[in-house]
């Protein structure tokens, strides 16, 4: 499916749960962060994974659900990796800037940054916390 048809979908809530992937993710972040401002695009994911979250019954608790610290932090990184490697190489779609850039493919990509008692701490569900580990690669907004 094409990258049009696929953000319609999440949007819509029409995408199948087992299609729901990391990959899944970063795709629509990346089609966020393309085609609207930083601010824009995290606002359109935040709203978007959580309303996704809620038309398939995802559970909230302490380790499942919607997390913003997770959320803010991968939206950093696959911001900053357009903003360094697109002009250069630009992608044609989605599926070919995460097959560019494995690196965020990996769900652990975040351990860099983050120990796990930070980023699994309850607050860092409703809030972003910034990582204890070493400092994310900022935005230029």
């Amino acid at each position: 499916m094409n990258d049009h048809e696929f953000l319609r979908r999440f949007e819509d809530l029409s995408l199948p749960h087992d299609q729901w992937t990391h990959r899944a993710h970063i795709k629509v972040a990346y089609l966020y962060l393309r085609e609207n401002s930083y601010e824009e695009a995290l606002k359109k994911m935040r709203c978007g994974v959580q309303a996704y979250n809620a038309a398939n019954n995802v559970p909230e608790s302490d380790t499942t659900g919607y997390n913003e610290t997770t959320t803010c932090a991968m939206m950093q990184l696959i911001a900053t990796t357009i903003a360094a490697y697109e002009p250069i190489m630009p992608s044609p779609n989605a599926d070919a800037f995460c097959d560019a850039h494995p690196q965020l493919l990996t769900k652990h990509v975040l351990r860099f940054f983050y120990s796990p008692e930070r980023r699994m701490q309850p607050k860092a569900k409703t809030e972003f916390i910034e990582p204890d580990l070493t400092p994310l690669p900022r935005v230029n907004r």
